[in-house]
């Protein structure tokens, strides 16, 4: 049976890519021509170029698959173009599901984000929650939004369609980075002089793709299972990185109003010079809410285990380590701090 796996490139999508392979499945990946497999070149893999927004090549990729892990997002706080996020989560998604429907798709495993139902509520969030588009903050979470209510959409009228529904995977093959991983390359580097007060789930890449696997075994068609590890806030995330790697955890707690504000700043004189921002007026705006949920749903009904977030951040800071993402200063630190 061929598996299409889209995002296979990524740093989660790679992921369930490697774990497919290893249980000796066939795996197809759509890939850009743009796009870099070195997180996925030592796998047995047959490659389609193409892209989400291109029917055509979305076609071809769909030829003889029987199941597909849609993984592929374009997840960044700010584009040039905004239009561009959403042509890749909203219209890439609706044209995967109409070829997936065409080529008679056996399963089709949809991966959304916690953060289509991360919204403030008395109690935390679950699958169950329901968010309304207005909730969703910034043009990530809105294109997210919407291309889930497009395969929810698919699933009423009867398409084999699961929905997977990660936390903030942290772990190692984050190459890019993505913002989660940018966050922990600049404690890594010295770039965070202090935090402002928000928190996240968090979970180890590696035990989120499973997770994926584990839907398709076990899921029920038209149902969301979120994959989520630990509740912590961004200080305590901070604080584990410290004991981790020896360095200094920053103190200085940053107002959310004055983060805002610099971000502004920023984001203007980034445009000026043409260079993207370093600090993403989205990503403030999504700070001001704690974004905890409770995943209890995948581990009663799944059998879904997720690892200690201490351990997924130690493989990660090692893989940022083997590959050159830290300052030379820096590193040499932390191997101090090891060999104390």
């Amino acid at each position: 049976m061929t598996t299409l796996v889209t995002g296979a490139s990524g740093f989660l999508g790679s992921h369930v890519a490697r774990q497919l392979v290893s249980r000796g499945e066939d795996v197809r990946v759509l890939m850009r021509p743009s796009s870099t497999n070195r997180a996925i070149a030592d796998l047995s893999l047959e490659y389609v170029t193409g892209d989400l927004r291109d029917p055509a090549s979305v076609a071809r990729a769909m030829q003889g698959a029987k199941r597909v892990f849609h993984v592929a997002a374009d997840y960044r706080l700010w584009a040039k173009r905004s239009r561009d996020i959403y042509d890749s989560n909203v219209g890439g998604t609706k044209n995967l599901l109409d070829a997936a429907m065409r080529a008679g798709v056996e399963q089709f495993i949809y991966t959304s984000t916690v953060a289509t139902i991360a919204v403030d509520r008395p109690q935390h969030p679950n699958e169950f929650t329901d968010s309304r588009l207005e909730e969703m903050v910034g043009h990530y979470k809105r294109s997210k939004w919407m291309a889930e209510q497009e395969v929810l959409k698919a699933a009423k009228a009867g398409f084999p369609v699961i929905v997977v529904m990660p936390t903030t995977p942290v772990g190692p093959w984050d190459w890019k980075p993505t913002p989660t991983g940018k966050i922990i390359l600049d404690f890594l580097n010295g770039k965070m002089p202090g935090y402002v007060e928000t928190g996240l789930n968090f979970v180890g890449v590696e035990e989120c793709a499973a997770g994926h696997l584990l839907v398709a075994e076990k899921g029920k068609i038209g149902e969301r299972y979120l994959l989520g590890g630990e509740n912590l806030t961004l200080k305590a995330m901070l604080d584990t990185l410290s004991k981790i790697t020896g360095l200094s955890s920053p103190k200085l707690k940053i107002p959310h109003g004055l983060a805002l504000s610099v971000a502004y700043a920023n984001t203007v004189f980034s445009r000026l010079i043409g260079r993207e921002p370093s600090i993403p007026i989205e990503g403030v705006k999504i700070a001001r809410h704690m974004m905890f949920v409770d995943c209890l749903r995948a581990q009663r009904e799944l059998g879904f285990k997720a690892g200690p977030v201490s351990a997924a951040l130690e493989r990660a800071v090692r893989w940022y380590e083997a590959n050159g993402y830290i300052a030379k200063g820096r590193a040499r630190k932390i191997a101090q701090a090891r060999a104390a």
